[in-house]
């Protein structure tokens, strides 16, 4: 019977998954480790777009208006914008997507670090996922497990994103593997589940995660994440 490494290792086969993970925790992508664009693509996210139709150009039309034109400067700055802002309605879109992007600001802005990319990580390195409705960012409407850990992933955290590819990544090695740590029947499980992979295996949460994301996604946007 193969080991639960070896099966790991297999569906990893011709992945780049440690650079894709590093990418995140190194702040190599294409946001950097600009707090204002990382607090934007959790928000993008959280209406369920795939990266290249939704995230990556809300991202670069808020970059476009808000950073590089010099309007904003800080998360304090984001927060004080009005939900109906002309130039936030159109780069950001969705009604959703404006609410969380600006709580998510007025959270971390109030927090006491120095920073805001420091806010931002110490936050994200703190938060509880298996109580994230007691969480600041984690109660806000319209954010549940997934749009908490991926915030914490753009953090820089070693962690994993319970979305549908790694649900269905866990699906598929669970005919492999005869275990009840694998359950990916809600989001936390999804989680835990990855956690116990992260445990009895040299990959790391993140590792797990993004070997998850390859196997779902489309050519475009595996050649979009490398570029």
């Amino acid at each position: 019977m193969s080991t639960v490494e070896a099966i790991l290792e297999r569906r990893a086969e011709g992945i780049p998954y440690k650079a894709l993970a590093d990418a995140f925790l190194e702040f190599d992508r294409f946001t950097g480790s600009n707090p204002l664009l990382l607090v934007t693509e959790a928000a993008a996210s959280t209406t369920g777009q795939s990266f290249t139709g939704g995230i990556q150009p809300t991202v670069e039309r808020f970059r476009d208006s808000f950073v590089e034109s010099g309007r904003l400067a800080s998360l304090s700055d984001l927060a004080s914008l009005t939900l109906e802002d002309d130039d936030l309605v159109e780069a950001v879109g969705a009604r959703r997507k404006r609410h969380v992007l600006l709580e998510i600001a007025d959270r971390l802005e109030r927090r006491p670090e120095d920073g805001d990319l420091e806010s931002l990580q110490v936050w994200a390195a703190e938060a509880d996922i298996y109580r994230y409705e007691a969480d600041p960012i984690g109660g806000i409407s319209g954010v549940g497990p997934s749009s908490v850990q991926y915030l914490r992933i753009l953090a820089g955290v070693d962690t994993v994103k319970p979305d549908p590819a790694v649900a269905a990544f866990l699906e598929s090695i669970s005919t492999e593997i005869d275990s009840p740590a694998l359950d990916a029947s809600n989001p936390l499980r999804s989680i835990a589940s990855c956690e116990w992979l992260a445990m009895k295996t040299s990959f790391r949460r993140l590792e797990i995660d993004r070997i998850a994301w390859w196997l779902g996604a489309t050519d475009a946007e595996r050649t979009a994440v490398g570029e």
